[in-house]
């Protein structure tokens, strides 16, 4: 069926456009429905136009959402997934890199996504978002010096991003400042994303002297009524890198993505704990994203 030939590369589009598993599956059902009632005789390309119902889907729902997100309570993080394990980690779904593309205009966030992670052609992305190519041009430029500006590239091997992950969840757990201090960046930034439905802290957190001791002290502490020594961490591949999942309770109640400067310290901590936001974790539900460097 050729719906469910490009379903894989629909998701990977609409999770890279909203940052939610949920939204995104909520996208490629109305791409479904769409499809459904279009007339198919008169679809040339059928991938190019799933991809473009996906998109427009997408936007919309972005522009629906952004009033949303400005009374948001605490920072706003994308929804963390579980991905296959690949050889390189896939800097397109990681936690830093969607934090960055929320800062974008819709039109310049599907814009980056169909040109920089798909490599779609300016006249196939004009096509898509309904644009002339050189406002597609312009929107890719933009994008691209915002991204670039906000999210220097830099490869971090598999190993040693597993091996920074574990050693820090040993310290975070064990209370350990010393071990923490000298593994975050001097300026590293905590985020942790309670949506106001559980205790996290409403602003980011700034500087390793701060840092350091509010991780050493939450682990000491009973969370959401579950004590330290009833939390299990598992290491896990978490949106295309390695990041930790926490349960507690039977339940998840939290996971945690790092990003790491070029030096292998740790430059950004991604802390999500809205449940609203932890579904698609706790179903185990594992995406095979569609990998832009097979297109």
């Amino acid at each position: 069926m050729i719906f469910d030939e490009h379903r894989n590369l629909l998701f990977s589009v609409a999770y890279r456009l909203l940052g939610s598993a949920a939204d995104a599956e909520d996208a490629v059902q109305d791409a479904w429905l769409k499809w459904s009632s279009a007339d198919r005789s008169q679809v040339a390309d059928p991938k190019a136009y799933l991809v473009r119902i996906v998109t427009n889907v997408a936007m919309d729902r972005l522009r629906s959402a952004k009033a949303r997100r400005e009374t948001y309570i605490g920072p706003w993080l994308p929804e963390p997934i579980l991905t296959e394990s690949p050889v390189t980690a896939d800097d397109s779904v990681s936690m830093a890199l969607l934090v960055v593309l929320e800062t974008l205009s819709p039109l310049e966030r599907a814009v980056f996504v169909l040109k920089e992670v798909f490599a779609f052609s300016y006249a196939e992305i004009g096509a898509a978002v309904e644009r002339s190519e050189a406002t597609v041009r312009q929107a890719a430029h933009r994008a691209r010096s915002h991204v670039d500006a906000r999210r220097p590239r830099f490869e971090t091997s598999r190993v040693a991003q597993r091996e920074v992950t574990e050693r820090f969840f040993a310290a975070a757990a064990g209370g350990d400042i010393n071990d923490l201090m000298q593994m975050l960046a001097p300026d590293v930034t905590l985020w942790t994303d309670g949506g106001g439905k559980v205790r996290q802290a409403l602003k980011p957190i700034l500087g390793a002297e701060r840092v350091a001791p509010w991780l050493a002290g939450v682990a000491s502490r009973p969370y959401e009524g579950v004590a330290p020594q009833d939390m299990v961490a598992e290491i896990v591949e978490l949106n295309g890198a390695f990041g930790v999942v926490i349960r507690g309770g039977g339940r998840v109640i939290g996971t945690i993505a790092l990003e790491l400067d070029e030096t292998g310290h740790i430059l950004t901590v991604y802390n999500t704990a809205n449940p609203d936001k932890l579904a698609d974790v706790s179903a185990r539900a594992v995406h095979a994203l569609d990998d832009p460097r097979a297109k």
